[in-house]
């Protein structure tokens, strides 16, 4: 019990040590360069709360990507390898990337402001017009990162070199974007910064690397790593497609 303790009070300090740069940047500009007290409606003890229940959470949440999702995800890519079903590592791969990225707050943030912002003058200014749109970015978005994860993982499998299948996807949005219309741009953009957040991202690697370490000749840390930067890049493609489609 005491070595727990002990473990949990390191990643703790760890976390506070991640998060002090933050801090200490906010606190210079806002008394230095600022210089102006709190608002109102902000209380110091509110403050200090706040702060060390992010620490909190943010302990909480990495020791739970070492604990669980990690070892399941490299344990699941393991098996699949093993099994040697092409077909059904694939539909896994695709069904991990849309699973997660569906259930990514930040993309379900970015889609209801999306939404907001294309009532003004795209869509019916109506409440199930914009819960329309928003889903139907979601599914879009969802779609462009499973079907990423699944070229990802042919890749590996393939050992295609990394930096063709990003030039090429690159070269498909400088192609895209001169066709698409100019209200959906940033959005496609940001879509794929929200893909890489905390649902996905350690699910993604931990397949990558897992199936990287299970096939002979493979190296995990050239080959099992990439599978983010991938989805990062498809989503602002369909992204640009679904704006020219449904503008």
């Amino acid at each position: 019990m005491k070595d727990q303790l002990l473990v949990f009070l390191s990643a703790l300090f760890d976390s506070f040590r991640d998060l002090l740069p933050i801090i200490i940047v906010i606190a210079f500009f806002q008394l230095v360069v600022l210089q102006q007290p709190l608002p109102d409606s902000i209380d110091l003890t509110d403050l200090l709360l706040g702060c060390f229940f992010v620490v909190l959470g943010l302990t909480f949440f990495v020791q739970g990507l070492q604990l669980g999702l990690f070892p399941i995800g490299e344990s699941m890519a393991y098996a699949f390898a093993q099994k040697g079903s092409l077909v059904w590592l694939l539909i896994f791969a695709f069904a991990l990337g849309f699973g997660t990225t569906i259930a990514e707050p930040a993309l379900t943030a970015v889609a209801a402001k999306a939404a907001t912002i294309a009532a003004q003058g795209i869509i019916e200014p109506t409440a199930e017009a914009k819960a329309a749109y928003a889903l139907a970015l979601r599914l879009t978005v969802a779609t462009s990162v499973g079907f990423a994860i699944l070229i990802g993982v042919l890749r590996i499998l393939k050992n295609w070199p990394l930096h063709y299948v990003i030039i090429s996807g690159y070269c498909g949005v400088v192609i895209l974007t001169p066709f698409a219309p100019e209200s959906i741009i940033g959005i496609a953009y940001d879509s794929g910064g929200v893909t890489t957040s905390t649902v996905t991202v350690p699910l993604v690697t931990a397949l990558g690397v897992g199936l990287a370490q299970s096939i002979q000749g493979r190296n995990p840390l050239t080959d099992g790593f990439g599978l983010i930067a991938f989805a990062s890049l498809t989503p602002i493609m369909f992204v640009l497609v679904f704006g020219m489609v449904y503008v």
